[in-house]
């Protein structure tokens, strides 16, 4: 097969690759904390097939080279964390993170997990829980009696109980902060993991050393733009289709060349 069936081929693989990614930022384009993902790309290596010409007198000129591309890979797939639009909720167990943070989770197998969305629930037990259950940490517990929560934008949790006037603070959530957020690994369910690529996570009150503030009765909507995704899934659909006319041109080619006759 010729080089440049190889070479385009790569380049098929690269945009479906690419499309799939931004297929599934529009898939969650309403999902709460939901961070899109991007498409990294590199060129592959070179092949050298001449190093350098002699002139005339036998002189070598090492500044002329030719090297043939050999296509292209994909490198990665990183989250943008850039924050989404924040949409009042009225419901006061949700909770919306004004700037950097993540809410730190306590998953089945006892690892820890973290999350922008902040839609929480209360369990059977009173603690706060992500839909798919797993523990707001520090655990939370609401009081049975409870007749009003506020959550303060530095995380002080305070309720009034029935028949009080008067509000007791119960608790403090606390926000986890990442030298790397992209370098984190996504498990679903709106729950990344750290890596060694992340780095460990940083526990902070929320409002200090810049990982955001909280807003009770909101919730961060996705980041994805859907005009953006649109685009570049037609950039990306044009790449594939001049990658395969690149294919079906070598086909082409080679095929004269099997058809060539002595005269």
């Amino acid at each position: 097969m010729s080089r440049s069936m190889w070479i385009a081929a790569s380049g098929m693989m690269a945009q479906q690759l690419n499309i799939d990614v931004i297929a599934n930022n529009l898939a969650n384009v309403n999902t709460v904390g939901y961070k899109k993902s991007r498409a990294d790309f590199e060129d592959l290596m070179y092949q050298k097939i001449t190093l350098s010409q002699a002139d005339n007198q036998g002189n070598v000129d090492q500044s002329v080279t030719l090297q043939v591309g050999l296509g292209v890979r994909n490198v990665g797939t990183p989250k943008i964390y850039s924050e989404g639009n924040i949409a009042q909720s009225n419901n006061q167990f949700d909770l919306a993170i004004e700037g950097d943070g993540f809410f730190q989770v306590q998953l089945p197998g006892g690892e820890y997990g973290y999350t922008r969305a902040g839609d929480f629930k209360k369990n059977a037990d009173g603690y706060l829980t992500t839909a798919d259950g797993y523990m707001l940490l520090p655990a939370i517990q609401i009081p049975a009696t409870a007749i009003d929560v506020a959550i303060s934008p530095d995380g002080n949790i305070s309720v009034t109980k029935v028949g009080e006037t008067t509000s007791t603070q119960i608790g403090q959530l606390q926000l986890a902060s990442f030298a790397n957020p992209a370098g984190l690994e996504n498990i679903g369910r709106n729950v990344v993991k750290q890596t060694g690529a992340s780095g460990d996570p940083m526990i902070e009150p929320p409002g200090t050393n810049g990982v955001g503030t909280l807003a009770q009765g909101y919730l961060e909507n996705s980041n994805v733009d859907i005009a953006e995704e649109m685009i570049k899934m037609i950039m990306a659909q044009r790449a594939y289709e001049i990658n395969s006319k690149a294919i079906q041109s070598s086909d082409e080619i080679l095929a004269m060349t099997n058809n060539l006759r002595r005269g």
